[in-house]
């Protein structure tokens, strides 16, 4: 029977949850996942996994933070005031925003509080400083 290793190109159906069992996402009611082990496309961790499983073989992982979105960084949330926003802007906890980092990056800023002044706007991964907890079906090795 076939395992999975580098180089493979794979689908697997997921769920993942956190420690205390909330659903963060799952690939149930939709098309399994698709990626290419060892081109870094998705975390290293859940990667890691796949290598040597058996085409149908299901099993459950756990992945700790540093393998996964790595810790939570405090200096990565900011207080603005609100009239650095674009004044179309009504801002509401959990609202994403887009803005270029020092580096030229692209970042996604989730804003996580609002006050009639200021807000407060969190670049950290919303996954970050979670260990995550995945059960993985490897539906197909191609």
């Amino acid at each position: 029977m076939s395992t999975a290793k580098t180089g493979d190109t794979v689908k697997v159906h997921y769920t993942g949850t956190l420690a205390d069992g909330t659903e963060f996402d799952t690939s149930v009611g939709r098309e399994p996942l698709e990626f290419t082990i060892g081109e870094g496309a998705i975390i290293s961790g859940f990667e890691e996994a796949i290598v040597g499983m058996t085409l149908g073989e299901n099993k459950s992982i756990e992945i700790g933070s540093a393998e996964a979105y790595g810790p939570r960084h405090e200096e990565l949330v900011q207080v603005v005031e609100r009239e650095a926003l674009p004044a179309h802007l009504e801002p509401e906890v959990g609202m994403r925003l887009q803005a270029t980092g020092p580096d030229n990056r692209e970042l996604v800023l989730v804003i996580t509080d609002v006050s009639d002044s200021s807000v407060t706007l969190d670049a950290n991964h919303p996954l970050a400083g979670h260990d995550l907890t995945f059960s993985i079906e490897l539906v197909e090795i191609g």
